[in-house]
């Protein structure tokens, strides 16, 4: 028979608790700080000049994300911040394509 050790049953309930009531702001959290780490690369990489569609797409949603998480729409916020990551990695993409395709010309 399975025994459940005292720390095991918390980690269980906990688990049960965050499904139940929701970790959006955990989640808004993880997010939020993926597409910011993301969007600075890319603004380091000259992503505003570069790839400003990407750019300024992400920013925008990030900046959007983080009016959601201000109303507590953590779920909203959430998806504002995937987006804002998905838009600031393609642009790092077209950066990294544009320095490949310089670099194959000459």
């Amino acid at each position: 028979m399975l025994r459940i050790v005292p720390a095991m049953r918390a980690v269980l309930l906990l688990l049960v608790l965050c499904t139940q009531i929701g970790c959006g702001g955990i989640y808004y959290t993880v997010q939020i700080n993926a597409a910011e780490t993301r969007l600075e690369k890319a603004r380091q990489m000259g992503a505003e000049s570069k790839a400003p569609f990407e750019y300024y797409y992400a920013s925008e949603h990030l900046r959007q994300a983080q009016v959601e998480a201000a109303e507590a729409s953590y779920s909203d916020a959430a998806t504002y911040a995937e987006t804002a990551e998905t838009y600031a990695q393609r642009a790092i993409d077209r950066i990294q394509a544009a320095k490949r395709a310089d670099g194959a010309e000459k």
